[in-house]
């Protein structure tokens, strides 16, 4: 059975990629090369909330994500959403991004309610991760949430 990490991080810096690079750091993904899919959670696999993810193999690698991100280079708060519906068979993430925390939380949830509706699948489990953080207006700031899939595939 597979591994499905839900880490999380926040980075500050001059520049917007620099800022994602640093919160992906904060969570431990920044060394591999990120490729988003959509949302389902293959039945054989199982969904850890982990904070920040384990070594997934050698830099450079192929990490297959889902991924919530929110960025800004102003003042106020951005916040990242990640939610999953589990249960004995396949199952949903759901991810949103925003500058209200709240809002971004019922946005997951929604998303996830409507998925579900969509879905003739059993559902026994749901969590919902919102990462937030303050920006001062001095460079970027970013929040994300992140399903790691697995770990780094070699990408050549």
């Amino acid at each position: 059975m597979s591994t499905i990490r839900v880490v999380r991080g926040v980075g500050r810096a001059e520049t917007r990629m620099a800022s994602y690079d640093a919160a992906l750091a904060a969570a431990n993904i920044h060394n591999y090369n990120l490729v988003s899919v959509s949302s389902v959670i293959p039945a054989t696999a199982t969904v850890e909330d982990v904070g920040d993810a384990p070594d997934l193999g050698p830099a450079g690698g192929r990490l297959t994500v889902v991924e919530a991100r929110a960025t800004t280079g102003g003042v106020g708060t951005v916040a990242a959403g990640l939610g999953w519906a589990t249960g004995p068979g396949p199952g949903l993430f759901y991810e949103v991004a925003g500058e209200d925390p709240a809002a971004v939380r019922r946005s997951v949830e929604a998303g996830l309610e409507t998925g579900r509706s969509l879905r003739d699948w059993t559902f026994e489990d749901e969590t919902t991760a919102v990462v937030t953080a303050d920006a001062d207006g001095g460079g970027y700031t970013t929040a994300v949430a992140v399903a790691a899939y697995g770990a780094a595939e070699p990408i050549l």
